[in-house]
């Protein structure tokens, strides 16, 4: 049943508890009891976020690698580091693969910079991530027993998605306790959002639809996949021919167990991120599912070793807490 509320957040992430309740078959209490024990045990967060787009940012994938002995302390400051979110410390202790969002205006950024010059640190690598191919609701990528495509037809039209029109509109000073109150709970109640800046509730409802439909404002379920039975997580650093680019990409994120997948710059052009039940589980999906996407040349493998950081959530004794403001 747990597992059925999170695929529906993942489609549908403000959807009432009565509306998730018809979608998965239980009673819209019985929704709200799971999905706040959920929360209450650090497994999930429903977090709502500006897109980087709006304040001209360019999202990069970074590889840092450094020695062993000086993995704690770049953790400790990664985790600190706003700019950076989704960092993971991979097998060996020797590196840090993290998502960064910076501004693209030609300058390096000064995060990245201050990385480099951190003790221990041998090599920063950096590929700007140009295209994303998973879309809303894929980062569920089976992660347990999922709705049917009819209870997910039915949770959209109960709940439809906002049709994106326009580009993002820049967010108003008076806009940030909404986005405050937003960045912590996602799923914030009309009410809650109006007693913290003291709008009323028909207020509140419009300017979100307006932030949402121009895509300013975005929603995302923060998970510890380790609690729902998947401890074992990587990133794949793949290569493919520019001719077979998009058709490669599009196969691999559509593959179980992927829940991210991007085209980006340098010698390997496309990276994916993997969520397995354990090693035997990854060997399976190289050898068997990624082994029939064509077009891949060449792959590497960044086995994790600990989750320090989700899209807008510390990872700390294996629960989510919230990280520092993103805005």
């Amino acid at each position: 049943m747990d597992s059925l509320i999170l695929h529906a957040l993942h489609v549908a992430p403000r959807a009432p508890f009565r509306v998730i309740g018809e979608a998965v078959g239980v009673s819209e209490q019985t929704v709200a009891r799971r999905y706040r024990a959920m929360r209450r045990a650090g497994t999930m967060r429903v977090v709502g976020l500006v897109s980087p787009a709006v304040n001209g940012f360019a999202s990069s994938m970074v590889r840092i690698t450094l020695r062993p002995d000086r993995i704690d302390a770049l953790a400790e400051a990664v985790t600190r580091l706003p700019e950076i979110s989704f960092a993971n410390v991979s097998v060996g202790g020797s590196e840090i693969v993290c998502a960064l969002e910076a501004p693209h205006d030609g300058r390096i950024p000064e995060v990245l910079r201050r990385l480099a010059r951190f003790p221990g640190v041998v090599e920063v690598a950096t590929s700007m991530v140009l295209h994303t191919y998973s879309p809303p609701g894929a980062d569920w990528a089976r992660l347990g027993p999922s709705l049917s495509p009819e209870a997910v037809a039915l949770l959209l039209e109960r709940h439809p998605r906002q049709e994106r029109q326009g580009p993002p509109v820049e967010p108003r000073e008076e806009d940030s306790a909404l986005l405050d109150v937003l960045a912590e709970d996602g799923r914030a109640s009309q009410a809650t959002l109006a007693e913290s800046t003291g709008w009323t509730t028909g207020r509140i409802a419009r300017r979100m639809e307006t932030l949402e439909r121009s895509g300013t404002l975005l929603y995302d379920v923060d998970l510890v996949p380790e609690r729902l039975g998947y401890p074992f997580g990587a990133a794949l650093w793949l290569r493919t021919t520019p001719g077979a680019l998009h058709e490669t990409g599009t196969a691999v994120a559509a593959l179980p167990r992927v829940v991210f997948t991007a085209a980006t710059s340098g010698e390997q052009n496309l990276m994916a991120i993997v969520i397995c039940t354990g090693v035997s589980d990854f060997y399976d999906f190289l050898s068997r599912s990624l082994a029939t996407v064509p077009g891949i040349t060449d792959y590497t493998v960044s086995a994790w070793l600990r989750t320090l950081k989700r899209a807008a959530s510390l990872v700390y004794q294996g629960r989510l807490v919230p990280s520092p403001m993103r805005r």
